[in-house]
């Protein structure tokens, strides 16, 4: 009750400072027009904000579900409610025989991130595309993510740093293409795949000394 004539005081007030400045139409034609454009202003602010959620796909779906709900957007007319879909992505180089090769690796297999505007309708086109099973969340209630983690897992992909893949593990015997030993032979004792490098005896006038190398530094024999 108290809140109701909290909103009629201010309807009132509103109503008031128009008149002071009209001085034409009767305050009720003033105070039915501002009641409802209170009442609107209320209504907006309880409107559902875009969020960003998490869908569950098959797993190696994730592609095929961003392609599959933008369609799908478009189709239905659902712009106005799905905003972006993200799947995120790193860059990993594989080193062969001295050749790199290149390819995207999910960073969260079997997950895609929706922002959107959660109801009934917008519920329905992305839970019924080809490939999704779930949302994160309950069944009839998906729980939105964090917009800060959001923001970090989007950063990340955005700046990311390559990754390099070697086929070689300790025991392998290599030769050094580039560097102060290159054309040398060296037996990894040490592999870092978090850094990329590996450790290797090379023989170096007749002594075996423990040498570190970067990936692209060597080529498996």
């Amino acid at each position: 009750m108290a809140k109701k004539n909290n909103e009629n005081e201010v309807v009132e007030h509103l109503a008031d400072m128009e008149l002071g400045q009209e001085g034409i139409v009767s305050k009720e034609e003033v105070l039915q027009e501002k009641e409802i454009e209170f009442k609107d202003s209320v209504n907006s602010s309880k409107a559902p904000k875009k969020r960003w959620y998490i869908v569950h796909t098959y797993s190696g779906h994730e592609n095929k579900v961003k392609v599959n709900l933008e369609k799908r957007i478009e189709y239905m007319n659902m712009g106005d409610k799905i905003f972006r879909i993200e799947v995120p992505q790193k860059t990993v180089t594989k080193m062969k025989d001295g050749k790199k090769t290149d390819r995207e690796e999910k960073i969260f297999p079997g997950y895609v991130l929706v922002e959107m505007i959660m109801d009934d309708d917008s519920w329905y086109v992305v839970r019924h595309t080809a490939g999704v099973t779930k949302f994160v969340g309950s069944a009839k209630k998906p729980i939105p993510a964090k917009d800060s983690e959001i923001k970090k897992i989007i950063h990340k992909t955005q700046n990311q740093v390559t990754k390099v893949e070697l086929d070689v593990k300790a025991g392998d015997k290599v030769r050094i293409i580039s560097g102060p030993f290159s054309e040398f032979i060296g037996d990894i004792t040490e592999v870092y795949p978090d850094k990329s490098k590996l450790r290797a005896m090379v023989s170096i006038f007749g002594r075996e000394t423990p040498v570190e190398l970067e990936y692209k530094q060597i080529q498996k024999i």
